[in-house]
């Protein structure tokens, strides 16, 4: 169970956080070395590097790809945002339909939308073909990612 202070510690850290688009692998370094063709202890040095600058989290057994690094491959933008406005007596059926469609998050929101979801553009079509499908949509508004700036 956690604590009082330990709660309050999650929130300073959390109040003090920013958010981080993360890409996790379970690829053991030994396959990876063999992959660039390179000794696991050139890997190792290499790995040490980019985790001292902020573009890899590594730990027993997963290496994080971060944000940072997502922007130095170009890979920052390749995601989109898709706001859709249904109908209100659709609207429960509606978000249990596109929860089942290949979105990689899906927000619940107020204002002139109720949902917003974030799409990989690879996957763009796909997901907007689905939700076309869906009885009680009203608006589809999509929108890809260009650059991505670092805060």
């Amino acid at each position: 169970m956690v604590t009082q202070k330990q709660v309050s510690i999650l929130r300073r850290l959390y109040r003090h956080a920013r958010s981080l688009k993360v890409y996790s692998t379970t690829l053991k370094q030994e396959a990876l070395a063999r992959e660039l063709g390179i000794s696991r202890q050139a890997l190792s040095s290499h790995l040490r590097e980019l985790r001292e600058q902020g573009y890899l989290r590594t730990g027993r057994g997963f290496i994080d790809i971060t944000d940072k690094a997502l922007v130095e491959i170009g890979k920052a933008g390749d995601e989109a945002f898709v706001l859709i406005r249904v109908k209100p007596s659709s609207r429960e059926k509606i978000f249990e339909e596109i929860k089942k469609l290949n979105s990689e998050r899906m927000y619940r929101v107020t204002g002139s939308f109720d949902i917003i979801t974030v799409v990989d553009v690879e996957k763009l079509k796909e997901f907007l073909d689905g939700v076309e499908r869906q009885e009680g949509i009203e608006v589809i508004s999509s929108h890809v990612v260009i650059e991505m700036h670092q805060v």
